[in-house]
């Protein structure tokens, strides 16, 4: 840690009572399904936007998880809190289909990424970042960058680790992430604010760490991050 930097709201999910919500997961493929299954044992009610209800593995998902099935325009309508969880290369359409989220909390978990000089990088970065072109798609929404620093099968399940896993957020609404931190918890992370939105320039390289680990280095995808401290 550097000197004078301090982390903010460590225990942020303490700091109001655990909301019951509509949640609604936009999109269904490794990532969403992996946060509709971390959230099935959660108070929270699951809405999983789905592009074809009629989907086998989705109505599957949706069984297993106590979940209702809607097209993403009527979950996220219906949602209090609403989870992109997306591939970037289709992000902007899907996300501006899902018409006015104003007022709605909107987590943005996607990593801008793509091929970049013939390897995998980031899109985006420096003087913006996904989770502030999320925004700019979504004006008058909520928008908190998160989940976007570990891989799904840690979503899912991340029960037995030797410490907590920390998972950063970044966003300009205070409640807003007051919210989402207590989500966060639900899914067995710690919740840790990085600051506000234009934070995500520093969560969205962040996230390229575990990614370069866990698929160029051979660390596997079982490992999150956590922030121990000296007691």
């Amino acid at each position: 840690m550097l000197p004078g930097i301090i982390p903010c709201l460590v225990g942020l999910e303490e700091s109001r009572e655990d909301p019951h919500m509509k949640i609604a997961i936009i999109g269904t493929g490794t990532v969403g399904s992996a946060l509709a299954r971390g959230l099935k044992q959660s108070p929270h009610k699951i809405i999983l936007g789905a592009r074809d209800a009629a989907d086998r593995a989705t109505q599957s998902l949706a069984a297993d998880v106590g979940g209702e099935l809607a097209s993403p325009r009527e979950a996220a309508g219906s949602a209090e809190l609403v989870i992109l969880a997306l591939p970037w290369d289709v992000a902007e359409t899907a996300v501006k289909a899902l018409g006015d989220l104003t007022g709605k909390i909107v987590i943005d978990c996607m990593n801008p990424v793509g091929m970049v000089g013939g390897a995998l990088g980031l899109l985006l970065g420096h003087t913006t970042s996904g989770g502030e072109t999320v925004a700019a798609w979504l004006p008058g929404a909520r928008v908190v960058k998160t989940l976007n620093q570990v891989g799904a099968e840690m979503m899912a399940d991340n029960a037995g680790l030797p410490h907590r896993p920390v998972m950063f957020m970044a966003g300009d609404d205070p409640e807003a992430k007051s919210i989402v931190a207590a989500v966060l918890s639900n899914l067995g992370f710690e919740p840790l604010d990085a600051g506000d939105l234009t934070k995500a320039r520093l969560l969205e390289p962040f996230g390229m760490v575990w990614i370069n680990q866990a698929l160029l280095r051979g660390k596997g995808r079982s490992w999150a991050f956590a922030a121990v401290e000296r007691t």
